[in-house]
């Protein structure tokens, strides 16, 4: 091939195209470019064609030949040109005529090694799977048509895959074994991408024909079912026998059955159908009409009340109080079920370990009533109390119903714990959710933000605990009816620890009660003692101190039974007294004034 040599050329920019040697394209030139143009066909209808980034020229161009040029509809000049070789921008000049002139140093590739060779053959098959993965078969022969590796290499201007700035990479590498490594790798790229994205495909398009053909075979079973006369067998036949055998009040029944219609159109891989279900769930899962018999025997029922707690006189009396009149309403004929202005709200108010909670329990045994707690210390948000509204994810009622499902009656004894230290924040105020709960005039219409319908809370029986009454909110504590526990007197902790506790520390030390004796004198120098408090909590831990130090004396074979403890075995086990009663010898000393605190817990 002969040496060719410099010539100037009219220079025609290019912003948004890239246009290598060996392609046919056609330009839009603006007017301004036009120039360019007209000055190439007066000529040699050669143009230099440079790519311009940012405003910038880059050292190579294209040197190219007019082809042909001509208007669009809209008026656009349009000129079609071929490219022909690399150039290297030289000196330039401008003319009268507005066109730009650079002297333009021809590049040529130089002849093919077996290297370049074996790399056009790779990247040829590259492109020919990459259009044919792409349905354009057509796009194959132009490609085998390349008969160079160089040729082949600058095919890479009409791809759509190549950024511009790739193109002018792929133009200003002159090295042609360089610029197939260069395009071989990108071109790998794209057709990695291009396979992900064609599993992706696959992988949605099985899924939604697996879809499909769940629901078109669902339907045919449905369609088979039905003419069997087996359509009780589905989900939705299930849950219509269970709402049917529920005994729901009519509003309740007639949302419950609008959601159970909802269900039966949603699919069961949409979310909402497991929403739906969950629903369904917990409005089946309330005892809408399941109740617990009242024990109307008001003997057995304060024998019960006695065994279980000594003294709290005054809480008893009201529980056999409530139950006499129901006794009464019921022997007369007289409704004893739930409505507006029938429940109990019942306080105790004490310090701690005067056994409140445990109360509670006692209570419902002796009503023959279930039994349900609630914790309400700590809590800040109102919907624990109310439950959230469905439109959140993962919602869930309220504890209130919570508890009403864990009881599994409309009427049973729920005890609200530590009232008094419900708080209150920016999520709000759980104690104004409680008004609702703890009205007898409206708690027969409460509303939960989950269930959406009124719940009759008439009939149960709500024990609320606390120990002091003066943090709890004024509304609220108007609402109740407060019993107020102070603690016991020492001849009651006597015959607490005798009947109760100590039968109890007894055990949970693995003694037998004929192997350990503990005198009246020995528990009431543990009372007096070691002991300061209105309820009886600190006490029964110091007896199980006293039964544990016992038993270890009958493992390691120190005692034998039977064991009968006196105070100075109390005195051993338990070490020096922690209290005592030197109260008049110590006010007796001049400058010494006797000062009385009262705070919650019985001091």
């Amino acid at each position: 091939m002969g040496e060719m040599k410099s010539e100037l050329l009219p220079v025609l920019p290019l912003d948004d195209v890239v246009v290598l040697p060996h392609m046919t394209v056609p330009l839009g030139v603006a007017e301004e470019f036009q120039a360019a143009i007209d000055a190439a066909r007066q000529g040699s209808h050669l143009v230099l064609l440079v790519p311009r980034i940012d405003g910038q020229f880059r050292s190579l161009g294209t040197v190219a030949s007019v082809q042909e040029s001509g208007k669009l509809p809209t008026g656009q000049e349009v000129t079609i040109v071929r490219g022909e070789y690399r150039a290297r921008l030289g000196s330039g000049q401008a003319d009268v005529g507005g066109a730009l002139w650079v002297k333009a140093e021809p590049i040529r590739d130089a002849d093919p090694g077996d290297e370049e060779q074996a790399l056009m053959r790779e990247y040829r098959a590259m492109l020919e799977n990459l259009v044919e993965s792409r349905g354009a078969p057509g796009v194959v022969q132009f490609i085998r048509a390349a008969r160079t590796p160089g040729q082949l290499a600058d095919l890479a201007g009409y791809s759509p895959d190549l950024t511009i700035d790739q193109k002018v990479q792929v133009l200003e590498t002159l090295d042609v074994t360089e610029r197939l490594r260069l395009l071989i790798g990108w071109t790998r790229d794209i057709l990695a991408d291009a396979s992900l994205k064609e599993q992706i495909r696959n992988d949605v398009n099985e899924g939604m024909e697996k879809q499909q053909r769940e629901f078109l075979l669902r339907q045919q079973m449905d369609a088979i079912r039905r003419q069997l006369g087996e359509g009780g067998d589905d989900v939705v036949g299930q849950y219509r026998t269970r709402i049917a055998e529920a005994g729901m009040p009519e509003n309740v029944r007639t949302e419950v059955e609008r959601e159970l219609d909802r269900l039966e159109r949603t699919s069961e891989q949409n979310p909402e159908h497991g929403w739906i279900r969950t629903y369904l769930d917990w409005m089946l899962d309330i005892p809408w009409n399941v109740r617990s018999d009242d024990n109307y025997d008001l003997k057995q029922a304060r024998r019960i009340l006695d065994e279980d707690h000594t003294g709290l006189d005054d809480v008893k009396s009201r529980i056999i109080e409530f139950l006499a009149v129901r006794k009464l309403r019921h022997e007369r004929g007289l409704s004893v079920l739930g409505g507006r202005g029938s429940g109990a709200i019942i306080t105790l108010v004490g310090p701690p370990g005067v056994g409140k909670t445990s109360l509670g329990e006692s209570v419902a045994r002796a009503l023959g009533r279930k039994f349900a707690r609630v914790s309400l210390g700590g809590i800040h948000d109102e919907a624990e109390i109310r439950g959230h509204r469905r439109t959140y994810i993962g919602a869930l009622p309220g504890r209130i119903v919570r508890a009403l499902k864990e009881a599994g009656t409309k009427n049973p004894v729920i005890m609200l714990d530590e009232i008094d230290k419900v708080g209150s924040d920016w999520r709000g105020d759980p104690s104004a959710a409680l008004l609702e709960v703890l009205d007898p005039a409206q708690n027969n219409t409460f509303r939960d933000h989950y269930l959406e319908v009124d719940l009759d809370l008439s009939e149960v029986l709500f024990i609320p605990t606390g120990n002091v009454w003066e943090t709890i909110p004024a509304p609220l504590l108007d609402r109740m009816e407060l019993i107020k526990l102070d603690g016991y007197t020492t001849d009651e902790k006597l015959a607490i620890a005798r009947d109760h506790l100590l039968p109890r520390q007894i055990a949970q030390a693995g003694l037998d009660p004929a192997e350990i004796s503990i005198d009246d004198a020995a528990i009431t120098a543990v009372i007096t003692g070691y002991t300061r408090e209105a309820g009886v909590r600190n006490l029964e831990r110091e007896l199980g101190k006293v039964a544990r130090k016992v038993a270890t004396e009958f493992a390691t074979g120190e005692l034998q039974a039977p064991v009968a403890v006196s105070e100075e075995l109390v005195t051993k086990y338990l070490g020096k007294t922690k209290f005592d009663n030197e109260v008049a010898e110590r006010t007796a000393v001049p400058g010494v004034a006797t000062g009385l605190a009262v705070t919650g817990v019985g001091g």
